[in-house]
């Protein structure tokens, strides 16, 4: 159904699509295979792997098929108020994700750990203290040192609040079209990301070589390596979405008054930043 102007359709429908089926099996065998490989089955990290080229492979067909579809004038305004509330209840999504894992390690820090120093506690391990971080009431985990804030976590700090800085140069660089310095700034962001990842995988090699801290190292390491090694995977996503982004702003795909593409992976990149603020705080200083 066309509107009165009769250039853009009222509402665009797309045709049948397998993209939804094929990244759902895509994000079920990755995310079974990771549960799998975590408990100690060496073969579930080639079936993880496998999942996570696949569904690569899905998002690179479906997007492109988007842009496309966009590119070809395909979508009106409905259609782009539909991709910014679909991205915003995504966003809202990983952050009920992030408040599960935080909401995990508040109760092991204020609840089971303080229960498990009580009177009763005593009675039971008379040598316990409730202090975090802590190996268990038994002692049966492997003594381990605990991640300081310096300078690694720091410097990691100071990459992402640079990057948001950078993004939001070329948000507004593009907005009074100049795509050249569009294009500097926001490669500037991806590389700010790319840097953050490399220092998230020096401080985990620390952390397994010279701390033995891993993901088995209680309450601390298991919540640890998962609040960060997530975040860290979404700072991969994001730094690949805004890759894309460059990409299309290169060949000229956005204009200043129709860029959603550009502005939906910035809303995920501040959301990543705003993400890292909390752990920053929440997992290295208190």
């Amino acid at each position: 159904m066309r509107g009165p102007n009769h250039q853009l359709p009222y509402y665009f429908v797309p045709h049948p699509s397998r993209h939804p089926l094929a990244a759902a099996l895509s994000l079920l065998l990755m995310m079974g295979s990771l549960a799998t490989w975590i408990n100690g089955d060496g073969w579930a990290k080639y079936t993880f792997f496998a999942g996570l080229f696949s569904l690569f492979w899905v998002v690179y067909h479906w997007f492109g098929d988007a842009i496309h579809e966009s590119e070809t004038g395909h979508y009106g305004k409905r259609v782009d108020l539909s991709f910014r509330w679909s991205m915003s209840w995504f966003i809202f999504s990983e952050v009920m994700f992030f408040l599960g894992f935080f909401g995990a390690l508040f109760y092991a820090r204020l609840f089971a750990l303080p229960d498990l120093g009580s009177l009763s506690g005593r009675l039971l391990w008379p040598d316990f203290t409730a202090v975090w971080p802590n190996t268990g009431p038994a002692d049966l985990i492997t003594h381990f040192g605990s991640m300081s804030p310096w300078p690694l976590p720091t410097i990691n700090t100071a990459l992402l609040l640079s990057s948001g800085v950078t993004l939001t140069v070329a948000h507004h660089a593009l907005r009074a079209n100049h795509r050249r310095k569009t294009a500097i700034w926001l490669a500037a962001t991806v590389g700010l990301g790319v840097i953050f990842l490399f220092c998230q995988g020096f401080e985990y090699f620390h952390a397994y070589h010279e701390l033995n801290l891993k993901l088995t190292s209680g309450a601390y390491g298991s919540t640890f390596f998962l609040l960060t090694g997530f975040h860290g995977f979404h700072v991969m996503l994001g730094a690949t979405m805004l890759s894309v982004v460059l990409y299309r702003v290169i060949r000229g795909d956005f204009t200043p008054e129709k860029h959603f593409g550009f502005e939906g992976a910035a809303w995920y990149w501040h959301f990543v930043d705003v993400v890292w603020l909390g752990l920053y705080i929440v997992v290295y200083w208190l």
